[in-house]
């Protein structure tokens, strides 16, 4: 017999934050009847994240995807830390795509940040249950009971229940309502603010845990496409007799190219697709299909001409953005000196180890897809808009992702996976191969920064021009959107953290020709290059330390506030840079051709300062050691935030020393690691991270700030080795030990 728990659309909306985190518990929700949980027999299920049966198990839904960051972990720690429960009872799940999850949406860094107290609040509603059905057994008050490393206890008579012998009296209560939860105090937790192993360790070790390359359905049929080597290109013509000689390819036919509606979506380039019996098959076929393409209007596009083009108009007058104040230009007549320079990126790829893929089945009214994807939702949206499927009719099972950096919260890959399998009429998984992923990707976009600054006779600056230009994200949802968005400028830029009474930020034009889309820490690799670097040459200007000269600009101690409930905190942000400054003997005398370069950033309402030690020697650079610290308020698992941290270091090293994407009569020109490189093991520093403890603080995002402040520090500290400026990256003029 099932059993039934209810919750009221008041309390639920009061006690969810329907509004604001989006977490339903229940289905129907409307505003005339009650909304209901189902109970298995044997399992107790107080709410949608939490499963506790009758031997004492209990299985945790994880709402966000798992790409490396831990993120399973994280949040079924915070339940089993309000549960009281024993770690070694505890399994996840994986949630498929469903809005009853809330925003399922992994990136932004905001998982920790926007899911923490919902996922307390699920472990303490179940631990409030699991006590009062003790009570009822004691019949004694609740107030005189506990919970307690998985059993509950009577504090009069030490007596014990496990919490597997409460599930079916547990099962029959009313869940609480807001008013009566009460979450633990930072002093009693049990497991956030540690150090926890994954809970996926074991699985990865053993080669047992399931990526989305990893999927094997009954009768399934394996795809390749060949697409335009030029965005947006089509197929003009193609012989495939060659190709259906390959052994085991079973179909060849047209993809058509999917255009996503205004504002919405992604779509699917489309191309030539390839059917076979298994993936090399399938990738062979395509090679040996002869295409001629109809390149379209972007086949003159070259990025090095792009850059040109940047770099004029950055030093000519542009759009003037809020956030601008004072008067810059009086400001640089009367300063003592002027600095000048302008700064470049390059169009950078994400090139996840796994390279994306999807597996779908396609039958008459319903579509089911098992894919490595960061937002499952809108995937699930896509599919419903395209195929014109009931969204209720779809399903998106979500694997492990085998890295995402935000390559993988695109859904074109699934798109695709769903139109082949419904022409032919069988389950289907769609695999890009390596060069398919650098080739046609969603870019972040390169930029163009120049900047000026003004210096008084005191070492002050006194005034502060910045003028940017770069391809906006925006462009990937609506056509013609040749300026950076504002929340794009928000990110580093009109956000800048330093204090100037004179301060000018400007806009330039910067068409799309590629496709672009957010990469681990997005704009802010951007204003955190163009911000420290420039920082770092106005002290040198200045004859100044640069420690020192960052502390300066920041000014008084100043709390910030605005719309967000994260308020910026110039006195975090000092004490990370002093602290950092401390931790690598800032100052040290070092040795023959070894320089120091700091940068410090505020991203993601977390704050993060960077020091990075090099040695160039013969135009050489080797990077020998980056010591980061990260105030990103309560730190729920320690173990993760340096894994993430020192996962940042590499990722930052990889964009200053190798990262490029250029294209060449509209093409681009990468293929695979071997032209667009990674860092190396033999070239891994020594990495130090320290994580500040704010246990009191909210928790703010940890996945992404370690990134923007590695390459301008490295820059900083080639400079101190060589008395030599790197302006653009990746580092020109410079080899690699």
């Amino acid at each position: 017999m099932s059993k039934i728990a209810k919750i009221n659309r008041r309390d639920f909306v009061k006690l969810f934050g329907l509004a604001s985190s989006g977490i339903m518990l229940g289905c129907n929700i409307s505003s005339d009847k009650k909304d209901f949980i189902p109970q298995v027999d044997g399992t107790f299920t107080p709410n949608l994240f939490v499963q506790i049966k009758k031997d004492g198990n209990i299985i945790i839904i994880a709402s966000r995807s798992e790409m490396g960051q831990g993120i399973r972990t994280s949040l079924a720690s915070a339940i089993a830390d309000e549960l009281e429960a024993d770690w070694q009872y505890i399994t996840v799940k994986q949630a498929i795509g469903h809005e009853k999850y809330g925003n399922q949406n992994t990136d932004g860094s905001r998982s920790v940040r926007t899911r923490l107290e919902p996922m307390r609040k699920m472990g303490a509603i179940a631990k409030m249950m699991l006590i009062t059905a003790a009570a009822k057994k004691w019949n004694i008050k609740e107030i005189d009971c506990k919970a307690e490393n998985h059993f509950i206890i009577n504090k009069n008579t030490k007596e014990k229940i496990f919490f597997g012998d409460l599930v079916e009296s547990a099962a029959l209560l009313k869940i609480p309502s807001d008013e009566n939860i009460n979450l633990k105090k930072v002093e009693d937790f049990k497991f956030i603010g540690k150090t926890l192993k994954s809970v996926d360790l074991h699985d990865f070790t053993h080669g047992k845990a399931i990526y989305g390359i990893d999927v094997k359905i009954p009768n399934m049929k394996y795809a390749a496409i060949a697409r335009c080597p030029v965005a947006f290109g089509s197929v003009k013509k193609y012989t495939k007799n060659k190709a259906e000689k390959v052994a085991d390819v079973t179909d060849i036919f047209d993809l058509e190219r999917l255009k996503p509606p205004t504002g919405k979506f992604f779509g699917m380039f489309g191309g030539v697709a390839v059917i076979a019996n298994n993936t090399w098959a399938a990738f062979q076929g395509k090679l040996a299909l002869n295409i001629e393409w109809n390149n379209g209007e972007n086949e003159s596009f070259n990025t090095e001409e792009f850059k040109k083009i940047l770099e004029e108009r950055v030093h000519k007058k542009g759009k003037l953005v809020p956030g601008s104040r004072g008067n810059v230009n009086a400001a640089f007549k009367n300063a003592e000196k002027i600095v000048e320079a302008t700064y470049h990126v390059p169009f950078l790829v994400h090139a996840p180890m796994e390279v994306p893929n999807a597996t779908a089945y396609y039958q008459k009214n319903n579509i089911e897809v098992w894919a490595p994807v960061q937002d499952p939702q809108t995937a699930r949206a896509e599919l419903a808009h395209f195929f014109e499927i009931p969204i209720e009719n779809i399903t998106v099972n979500v694997t492990f992702l085998g890295g995402g950096f935000g390559r993988k919260s695109k859904s074109d890959f699934v798109v695709e996976a769903v139109a082949i399998s419904k022409k032919i009429n069988a389950p289907v998984q769609v695999v890009w191969t390596r060069e398919d992923d650098i080739q046609h990707s969603f870019y972040h976009a390169t930029s163009a920064q120049y900047l000026k600054g003004g210096i008084d006779k005191n070492g002050q600056v006194t005034s502060w021009l910045q003028r940017v230009g770069f391809p906006s994200i925006v462009s990937s949802f609506k056509p013609i959107s040749d300026y950076a968005s504002g929340f794009e400028l928000g990110q580093g830029f009109t956000s800048n953290p330093y204090q100037f009474h004179n301060f000018r930020l400007e806009n330039v034009k910067a068409e799309a020709n590629l496709r672009i889309g957010w990469l681990r820490s997005v704009v802010h690799i951007h204003s955190a290059f163009g911000n420290n670097c420039f920082i770092d040459e106005l002290a040198f200007a200045a004859k100044k330390d640069p420690i020192q000269f960052h502390l300066e600009l920041l000014g008084k101690d100043r709390i910030v506030t605005g719309k967000s409930k994260f308020p910026y905190n110039s006195a975090r942000m000092k004490k990370v840079l002093k602290n950092t400054a401390t931790n690598a003997n800032w100052g040290k005398k070092l040795p023959e051709n070894h320089g120091l370069g700091v940068a410090i950033h505020y991203s993601f309402y977390s704050y993060v300062a960077t020091i990075v030690e090099v040695s160039v020697l013969h135009k050489k650079v080797k990077v020998e050691n980056i010591w980061t610290t990260i105030d990103c308020g309560l730190a729920l698992n320690k173990d993760n935030i340096k894994n993430q941290l020192e996962g940042a270091a590499i990722f930052g090293m990889s964009i200053a020393l190798y990262g490029k994407i250029s294209t060449k009569e509209g093409a681009v020109e990468q293929h695979n690691f071997f032209d667009y490189q990674m860092t190396r093991m033999k070239n891994a520093p020594k990495i130090h991270i320290d994580i500040l403890d704010k246990m009191h603080e909210p928790p703010t995002g940890v996945g992404e700030p370690g990134v923007p402040v590695i390459a301008p520090a490295i820059c900083n500290a080639i400079f101190n080795a060589t008395s030599t400026r790197a302006r653009s990256l990746p580092l020109v003029g410079f080899g690699l030990v």
